[in-house]
């Protein structure tokens, strides 16, 4: 899920009471950050190592960078300290609040992200972890988790804001194709039922592979109950983004989404290109200049394959 955001700040630009809070909770002083790239948020990410070396991920934002960040890593504190240690997740050590600024510390990862276009191994390393993802976290351990069909629910309209609202240039298949999409989108958000906590926001730069193969998946905030083979769905379109594999025959060979409606799988990717579609057009977030680029990258990418499911 491509040019990542230029603007985020490091550990040096943290406030000197956030990364006291910080030392606290690693119960010593950090001598060295290395700020870590990939990701939307302009907040910091580094890696730290504390005077006895220690070593933790750190990330903190305040709404000066971006006003929806701070909310953003309050609920993925919430979802990363309820999350079970048989998810391929990092621990969360801890979470500094002060009501501006929020700072979450993590276990390190000692990973990298998977290298685009995806490499076989590492494909099939991360669709192995997805399955063994959806098996921990189902029943859902977070049981105020807000259902799919709420998270996604606006996403999902992005094609009904588009008929509404057309833009100037809008696709020529889009256009005389606006109603099916938007029935089929509308099919997807109503299939995405389930019991299964799901990350949702699934991409390479959303994943860790360490040398040994094993993979971590990083950055929970939009974390939902759904159906069980909604991640490993939401991979694949990463994976066509990026190219050189068959997604439609992953799709039906793949155990989450083998036996899966392909209506309901049509659907959960036609309102993802909706939502791409329409999210592209608007203007760029604050402090996150690039986003815009990728979701039009991600619709460029999804329409073709949605449009091939429709025939």
């Amino acid at each position: 899920m491509s040019t990542l955001t230029r603007q985020r700040i490091g550990w040096t630009d943290l406030p000197d009471h956030v990364r006291s809070a910080v030392e606290r909770v690693l119960g010593d002083r950090v001598v060295e950050a290395v700020s870590q790239s990939g990701g939307y948020s302009p907040g910091s990410a580094d890696r730290v190592r504390t005077a006895t070396g220690r070593r933790a991920f750190v990330k903190a934002v305040s709404p000066a960078q971006n006003p929806d960040s701070p909310r953003f890593h309050r609920a993925e504190a919430r979802i990363s300290a309820a999350l079970p240690a048989s998810a391929p997740a990092p621990r969360l050590l801890g979470c500094h609040d002060d009501g501006d600024w929020v700072a979450l510390v993590f276990d390190d990862v000692d990973g990298r992200h998977p290298v685009t276009p995806w490499r076989d191994d590492e494909l099939a390393a991360v669709l192995s972890a997805l399955e063994t993802m959806a098996g921990a976290l189902t029943p859902s351990p977070v049981a105020d988790a807000p259902a799919a069909a709420e998270t996604l629910g606006y996403d999902f309209a992005g094609w009904e804001r588009i008929a509404a609202d057309p833009p100037a240039r809008l696709d020529p298949w889009v256009a005389a194709h606006l109603d099916e999409l938007r029935a089929a989108a509308a099919y997807g958000i109503a299939a995405l039922t389930g019991d299964t906590l799901c990350h949702v926001d699934i991409r390479a730069d959303n994943l860790l592979v360490d040398a040994t193969g094993a993979v971590t998946v990083v950055d929970w905030p939009w974390a939902c109950r759904g159906p069980a083979w909604l991640d490993t769905a939401l991979l694949l379109v990463n994976v066509r983004l990026h190219g050189g594999h068959d997604t439609e025959a992953l799709l039906r060979r793949l155990p989450l989404t083998a036996d899966v409606d392909p209506d309901a799988l049509t659907g959960a990717y036609a309102g993802l290109a909706g939502f791409f579609t329409d999210a592209a057009r608007r203007p760029a977030p604050a402090g996150i200049p690039t986003v815009r680029a990728f979701q039009q990258a991600q619709a460029d990418a999804l329409l073709p394959w949605v449009a091939a499911r429709l025939r």
